[in-house]
């Protein structure tokens, strides 16, 4: 990257403009629109809109260099690799935007995008509930009420068909169809534009049933806001099913626990119960089965582990 090219992307060019990024230059408020604007997810947009403002606020009035991204790279060194990666994913982003924008050359940007990930040793098991424990949580909720009756959906949904919660807040009464005498979540797009058909077993039905009886939800988004008073709205983020699970998980003793935990509990569960794999990779929406035997930490047995029969 030429100094002339270094300045015109990172440097302040003028006073500063109101943005939700305070402090950025014109040209950095740009590059993050671009990023912001060329990823779908809003999780992915929230994390990468995060980073960046990191960055910027890291190396304010510094022209954008490997040097310095490297630099940025070991400022990190005391976080968990997956959010250092993230993080240099959104550069990553950000320099393919201004290279497509012809602010960069070719060659800039393959020499800025070329910083390596942090590698993440081990296998991660992240978080799950016993069954005994999915039993305590769903049991939660009010049912006497149409909040409580809206809840008990949130999470019988999550534990029992492990979806992901943008799946959930997406999800529609019209998905829900009858198929082989059963109802079924029909064609679900998934992460990466994958589709399946999610099985919904008969507890899960019920209190769906209940629940939009309670709310009277005949057609349109499943899942609705519900004030106070008791009043339906028109539907329900997916932040919102985050609080419901997590003010659950609380009420149970179990703090830092959230909606993708579910999602892992439902396969943990499914896996105990002697499921078979391949289908347990269907019901996640996985591409491969590798893929799901490390979702589930199969080759780690921590409920009977190999050094509980050491006998010291």
């Amino acid at each position: 990257m030429t100094e002339s090219t270094e300045i015109a992307l990172w440097a302040p060019e003028e006073p500063e403009t109101a943005s939700p990024a305070p402090g950025l230059s014109p040209a950095q408020l740009q590059l993050r629109q671009m990023v912001l604007d060329a990823v779908t997810s809003p999780h992915s947009r929230r994390n990468y809109a995060k980073a960046l403002d990191l960055l910027f606020a890291f190396a304010p009035s510094r022209p954008l260099t490997r040097a310095l991204l490297l630099e940025y790279r070991t400022s990190m060194e005391d976080l968990a690799p997956s959010t250092v990666n993230v993080r240099l994913a959104a550069v990553r982003k950000l320099v393919a935007e201004a290279r497509k924008n012809g602010m960069l050359s070719h060659e800039d940007a393959a020499n800025l995008t070329d910083i390596p990930n942090v590698k993440e040793k081990g296998t991660r098991l992240g978080n799950w509930l016993t069954k005994e424990q999915a039993r305590e949580l769903l049991a939660v909720p009010d049912r006497s009420t149409v909040k409580g009756k809206r809840d008990y959906a949130v999470l019988a949904l999550l534990v029992g068909c492990a979806l992901r919660r943008r799946e959930l807040a997406s999800l529609t009464v019209e998905d829900i169809q009858m198929r082989e005498n059963r109802w079924v979540i029909i064609d679900l797009v998934g992460k990466g534009g994958r589709v399946r058909t999610v099985a919904i077993p008969v507890w899960v039905t019920k209190g769906i049933d209940a629940w939009q009886a309670a709310g009277s939800v005949e057609k349109g988004p499943l899942l609705r806001s519900v004030s106070k008073g008791g009043k339906v709205g028109e539907s329900l983020s997916d932040w919102a099913i985050w609080s419901v699970v997590t003010e659950a998980a609380k009420e149970i003793g179990i703090e830092r626990f959230g909606a993708h935990d579910l999602r892992r509990t439902c396969a943990k569960l499914c896996r105990k119960a002697g499921g078979d794999l391949e289908q347990i990779k269907f019901l996640l929406g996985h591409s491969s089965i590798q893929t799901t035997e490390r979702y589930l930490g199969s080759e780690q047995d921590i409920a009977v582990a190999v050094n509980d029969a050491i006998g010291l």
